[in-house]
């Protein structure tokens, strides 16, 4: 089970520092929602509020972005940025405080992985989006599973640690291109546009790698196996990632599922 209590400040620190990845798509994904000047934005689940504060300066003075997130440490980086984005701490499944239809775009960047229940999120950005509003998703594909998490499962069963892939605390809540459109749907955009998008990234060395995976899912990668357990998933892991390793770093592939949506009405 993924917990919100094992997250430190180094880690935030961190996770502000390696989140370029997160970051990088991001941007796309707000190319596809055309956010323009003037506009209301929620980002929820902003974390450290890097996306947030880029979207703050496309929307200009005469708009405005909010951000909320779980992680209180994380909100804190957020408001420090001295940029027109503020950040509180919040949950996608209660959005309440904010009005119904006060938003012109919500949008969730690696973030519905997360959660272990959906449609709930999803109605919650309905309501406080304006009729017509956008919403924007990106997330892991469970019909892709990014590379590191097939080396990942590759050494749990060379371990004798197969089926415990949950306790790896890497994107436990992952849904399929065809279950979020239908997810959309219920909630209320009746014709979301989906595409897969695949990304190659190049890390340093293995401690980038787990640094990435630790600081992202907020102290919860690897989190759940007995001490020893993970030392030795640790280190198999390491060896294999090694395997990976080209002139540019170890090479690694994500696989996102981005969903654009207009609120019916």
């Amino acid at each position: 089970m993924v917990s919100l209590a094992l997250d430190s400040a180094a880690l935030a620190e961190t996770y502000d520092r390696v989140s370029d990845r997160q970051f990088n798509h991001g941007k796309l994904l707000i190319e596809d929602l055309q956010v323009s000047p003037g506009e209301r934005v929620l980002d929820v689940g902003c974390g450290t509020g890097r996306l947030g504060a880029h979207v703050a300066e496309l929307v200009g003075p005469s708009g405005e972005v909010v951000g909320v997130d779980p992680l209180p440490l994380r909100v804190a980086l957020a408001n420090k940025r001295g940029s027109s984005f503020r950040a509180a701490v919040g949950r996608a499944e209660d959005l309440s405080q904010f009005a119904d239809g006060s938003f012109d775009v919500v949008f969730l960047n690696s973030v519905l992985h997360w959660l272990p229940e959906k449609l709930g999120p999803l109605r919650e950005a309905r309501r406080v989006l304006q009729r017509g509003g956008r919403l924007g998703i990106s997330s892991a594909a469970r019909e892709r599973p990014h590379e590191v998490e097939r080396v990942l499962e590759h050494v749990l069963s060379s371990l004798g640690l197969s089926g415990t892939a949950e306790a790896s605390g890497s994107t436990p809540h992952k849904v399929t291109s065809d279950e979020l459109t239908s997810l959309l749907v219920q909630a209320g955009f009746p014709q979301p546009r989906l595409q897969i998008r695949t990304f190659t990234d190049h890390f340093t060395d293995t401690e980038d790698v787990l640094a990435f995976n630790l600081a992202s899912s907020f102290g919860n990668f690897l989190s759940n196996f007995a001490p020893a357990d993970a030392e030795r998933v640790r280190a198999a892991l390491e060896a294999e990632l090694e395997r990976r390793r080209t002139p540019e770093g170890i090479r690694l592939q994500r696989h996102l599922i981005f969903a654009v949506a207009r609120a019916d009405g």
